[in-house]
């Protein structure tokens, strides 16, 4: 059975996204568009918009077109949107790097993206550097690095700004990428995703009869904008709308409570962890957010419990969203004032966007009511992965369903819920973590013969990398020293958090390891 949205289709954006979400910024002059959290310091829309186009013209000048990787290594700040619509107003593509990144991490990304720039901040340098060495000694391409403030032996990006307007970027919305970010998919290593012009301009009017936010809002950034989530919802759809976006260069628990009062926060775009903070944390009680209208959570499936809790204590209308990477990343939401849809529900299909719920075994669609993997088609799937065509014919069949991997059910009324999943893929905290790539870098390590990666619960229901290892004939290995060997090659969001030592990780005849099993193994255990 084939779901459609029960709301009417969207016309296709064929629209550059600098075009769409700072089309009407000049007119907007003084409203606050970007608001440091922590200095005060302050971007006006009118401002933005000439940053953006001055910062477009000096990239032109520094050759940066059409099919040009710009890599942007940053945490959120004030002129990460200024870098990020300038490379797209030039006609090139944006890569976006986590600032947990290590330099490994970064040059893999930098050598599979083919960027010509990276561009990172002070704070950053040491890791980019050695990144850019990397890439050099493996490519033998160099690649420079830029800075958003000032560091010695560094260009700013602000001494490349240029009077005058850019030259009109060749671009065909519908083919031309505007960001390539990375993510695992349902299995794998870190992938470049590609989304087009057109992929994320639609998506943004998908969005727009679903879920409103208008001039005079104010919206807190704390989910970073190098993830998709962030970038959406903070970058995109909050600059698109007039809103003003209070900056906060990472979560800090203090400076976020003390924002959503002083700043008078209407909106908030939240993952699971937050909510638990503002269901349990004494000083929530203490503060006044009757100007907080909505909070939508994301990234990964918030408990219907802890969903009511927040909702009760704050008074506030509270809602999921469903989407990744590979939609642009939407494709599900609770509707603005949809008070009847039940907790712990992701929502409602977006416009344009059809579903399908099949047997994971068969690929035959399941009975109604029943769970099935989602498959989703329509103008928001991603163009496929950089470089990687047979990834990408896994991901997305011939008749243009994007299957999701993860375990759905519809209700009769509607209502969407996310159940299970079927990907590896692991989700820490909001966080995407693959396990093929730990894996790999446990077989690194000189004294393990085998390994394997899964996700599992900590006591707070939170979902962690647990690594099974098979030490080498002989070795003297302990599980913290596994687990002290990942965290000095990752991001902190990647670390193995606990580790079991096996004989053997079992596997079946073809050498795919069996999760499942292992996955058995630790359930019986708990």
């Amino acid at each position: 059975m084939i779901y459609s949205s029960r709301y009417p289709d969207v016309a296709v954006v064929d629209e550059l996204i600098h075009d769409r979400v700072l089309g009407r910024a000049a007119a907007r002059g003084a409203l606050p568009a970007l608001v440091d959290a922590v200095s005060g310091r302050t971007i006006t829309y009118g401002e933005l918009a000439v940053l953006v186009e001055r910062l477009a013209a000096g990239l032109s000048a520094e050759g940066i077109g059409a099919g040009d990787v710009v890599a942007l290594h940053s945490p959120n700040t004030v002129l990460f949107p200024v870098v990020f619509y300038a490379t797209t107003r030039a006609g090139g593509t944006v890569t976006t790097l986590s600032p947990l990144a290590t330099a490994p991490e970064i040059a893999k990304q930098l050598v599979d993206a083919k960027a010509r720039l990276l561009v990172t901040v002070s704070a950053l340098l040491p890791a980019a550097r050695d990144a850019a060495e990397r890439v050099r000694a493996e490519t033998g391409t160099a690649i420079e690095v830029l800075v958003c403030d000032e560091a010695e032996g560094h260009r700013s990006v602000l001494g490349l700004l240029r009077d005058g307007a850019a030259p009109a970027p060749a671009v065909d919305p519908a083919t031309g990428v505007a960001v390539l970010p990375y993510s695992s998919g349902t299995t794998g290593v870190p992938k470049g995703v590609m989304l087009s012009h057109r992929n994320i301009s639609t998506n943004l009017e998908q969005i727009a009869g679903l879920h409103r936010i208008d001039e005079g809002d104010r919206i807190i950034a704390i989910l970073p904008f190098f993830h998709i989530y962030g970038m959406a919802v903070l970058l995109n759809n909050a600059l698109m709308r007039g809103a003003t976006v209070y900056v906060h260069p990472r979560f800090d628990l203090d400076a976020f409570l003390t924002s959503l009062e002083r700043d008078r926060i209407t909106h908030a775009y939240l993952a699971p962890p937050v909510m638990l903070v503002l269901a349990k944390h004494p000083k929530v009680g203490q503060l006044d957010l009757s100007h907080l209208k909505r909070i939508i959570c994301a990234a990964a499936p918030l408990d219907a419990a802890l969903q009511a809790a927040v909702a009760e204590r704050l008074g506030v209308e509270i809602g999921q969203a469903y989407g990744m990477t590979e939609l642009s990343p939407g494709s599900h939401i609770h509707v603005d004032g949809a008070a009847d849809e039940p907790p712990a529900c992701v929502g409602s299909l977006f416009p344009s966007t059809q579903a399908r719920l099949v047997d994971v075994a068969s690929e035959a669609d399941v009975a109604a009511g029943e769970p099935g993997e989602l498959w989703i088609r329509g103008p928001q799937v991603m163009l496929g992965y950089f470089g990687r065509p047979e990834d990408t014919d896994a991901m997305i069949d011939a008749d243009g369903w994007l299957h999701t991997g993860d375990i759905a059910r519809v209700d009769a009324d509607g209502n969407w819920f996310i159940v299970d999943r079927v990907k590896e893929l692991i989700k820490y905290k909001g966080y995407q973590v693959a396990p093929a790539e730990l894996e790999a870098l446990l077989l690194g390590h000189p004294d393990i013969a085998d390994a394997a990666v899964i996700g599992v619960y900590d006591d707070d229901n939170a979902e962690i990398p647990k690594a099974f290892v098979v030490p080498m004939p002989g070795a003297a290995l302990t599980a913290e020293a596994v687990m002290d060997y990942v965290a000095g090659l990752v991001a902190p969001y990647k670390k193995v958090r606990r580790v079991e030592l096996l004989d053997a990780i079992p596997k079946a005849a073809s050498g795919k390891i069996l999760r499942r099993e292992l996955r058995q193994r630790e359930r019986a255990q708990s």
